[in-house]
């Protein structure tokens, strides 16, 4: 399924090494000149949003800390959750906005007057950019709050204004009911879908499985247009196994590898590693799952480091061999996170295709068996009175974050949707968790009577600041 990913990595090599002019130059064939850069930047969008979600690196998202996932052995800032003495919440906006948004921006441009193509496959083209794109505002929306939405990516408008998350939301929801027309319309790209390699079937089930998420997101928040949204996305089809998810998989040489190798092998450093947070209630729970998050470098047991203190590295677990991986794929969304908001969304009522202890038993199902465990394991672990299925948001939400080990923004997004499971405070600072990145420095000082209105608007700029949708549990 992932053949697609041999035919770009030359596209992926010379970007990295040209000049803008080169760049222009490169993409300037004489046959059909548009489709080439309109290929090129589809798939450099998908793979700079891959890289935000899967980067470890301490100047990125810090979303391994966020969960605590990860902690770190001298360096502390991050794990402290000072999120300004690196810029990450720079950082963060200038890789998607730039990298992600500006990119599909001009792919779109590129499609849409391209007249070598039919209309079909516009449209498919058009639908695939659209999934990538809701998927990325949503990321902005979840890491920020307001944020520039309708007048933003215009280069005549430096200083827009920041739209109310909540109605970016709205508006990314009509977005994805929206683009199954637009993908069942023909063939979409094929080399350059560093996702599906073109299957749009995959596609259709990727945009509904988002919509799920987006749906869940807001089941608190706006409870109608959640269950409108869950259970239309149901209706038209989620991902069902394994071998639905949504990852992009990488390369085994350097700039096309996976951002986890980049730190923990290709640097030389041992910075890392995992926190007593996530290893202490695997530990409780015997979770079969440790094997591949976990290293054996300790003999017989898992012992996490003081998540936030000053670690020795020999002596607490490193991270496991599967994420050295330099072809580690990068997770977007997989069945295991569709089975879990299945299973929440039957629980409080909604129509979800069945009932909430089978999808919250295939969630955990499935999560065990991608990471190599046995019918057998699964079987025990579902077994233990602590896992077998209660219906308290404490039991879900610890499975559920647990479950995200390797798409960490998720794990963090749970934490604050199910107030559950229980983290803790950095040892060095005692910082709470963040609840919310600050807004970039150069946003205050560039686009500064915009950045105070939204500073106002979402109840000030401050980490303990909640998105909209996360309110406190029932």
């Amino acid at each position: 399924m992932k053949r697609y990913i041999i035919a770009i990595t030359a596209f992926l090599s010379l970007w990295s090494c040209q000049t803008d002019e080169e760049y222009e130059n490169l993409n300037r064939d004489p046959k059909n000149p548009t489709e080439v850069a309109s290929d090129f930047l589809f798939t450099a969008a998908t793979v700079s949003l891959s890289d935000n979600m899967a980067s470890p690196n301490v100047n990125d998202g810090l979303y391994r800390f966020l969960a605590q996932y990860w902690t770190t052995t001298t360096y502390l800032d991050e794990p402290n959750y000072n999120l300004t003495s690196r810029n990450n919440p720079d950082n963060v906006w200038s890789e998607i906005y730039r990298d992600v948004l500006y990119d599909l921006k001009d792919a779109r441009s590129i499609v849409m007057e391209n007249e070598e193509l039919s209309q079909a496959e516009k449209d498919a083209r058009l639908g695939q950019i659209e999934v990538i794109e809701v998927y990325a505002w949503h990321v902005l929306v979840d890491t920020f709050g307001d944020i520039p939405y309708s007048e933003a990516l215009q280069p005549d408008n430096s200083l827009p204004v920041y739209d109310n998350d909540q109605v970016i939301y709205e508006d990314l929801i009509n977005r994805l009911e929206s683009v199954d027309e637009l993908l069942s319309a023909g063939q979409g790209y094929t080399t350059a879908d560093v996702i599906y390699g073109g299957d749009m079937d995959q596609w259709l089930k990727f945009a509904n499985s988002l919509s799920l998420r987006l749906g869940m997101r807001i089941s608190q928040s706006n409870p109608q247009l959640a269950q409108s949204t869950v259970e239309s996305a149901v209706s038209d089809g989620v991902f069902t196994s394994n071998g639905d998810n949504a990852t992009v998989e990488y390369l085994g040489t350097f700039p096309n590898t996976n951002p986890l190798w980049e730190d923990l092998v290709q640097s030389g450093r041992s910075d890392f590693l995992a926190s007593a947070t996530i290893v202490d209630y695997m530990n409780e729970l015997n979770d079969p799952r440790r094997m591949s998050y976990f290293d054996d470098n300790i003999s017989g047991r898992y012992l996490g480091g003081v998540y936030g203190g000053s670690n020795n590295y020999s002596a607490y677990t490193h991270i496991g061999d599967p994420f050295l991986n330099p072809t580690r794929e990068g997770i977007l969304l997989d069945y295991t996170e569709v089975a879990f908001n299945l299973s929440r969304a039957a629980e409080i009522g909604y129509s979800a295709g069945g009932d909430a202890e089978s999808h919250y038993e295939n969630a955990i199902t499935a999560s065990i068996m991608y990471w190599g465990g046995s019918e057998a394991q699964v079987t025990a672990y579902l077994a233990q009175p602590v896992v077998s299925y209660d219906g308290s948001v404490d039991q879900f939400a610890l499975q559920y974050w647990i479950a995200m080990f390797d798409n960490p923004f998720q794990g963090w997004s749970i934490w604050r949707k199910y107030d559950e499971p229980q983290l803790v405070l950095p040892e060095e600072f005692g910082t709470p968790v963040p609840l919310r990145f600050t807004y970039p420095v150069d946003e205050q000082n560039l686009n500064e009577d915009n950045y105070i209105d939204a500073s106002e608007a979402i109840g000030g700029d401050d980490q303990q600041t909640p998105v909209f949708w996360d309110v406190d549990m029932e």
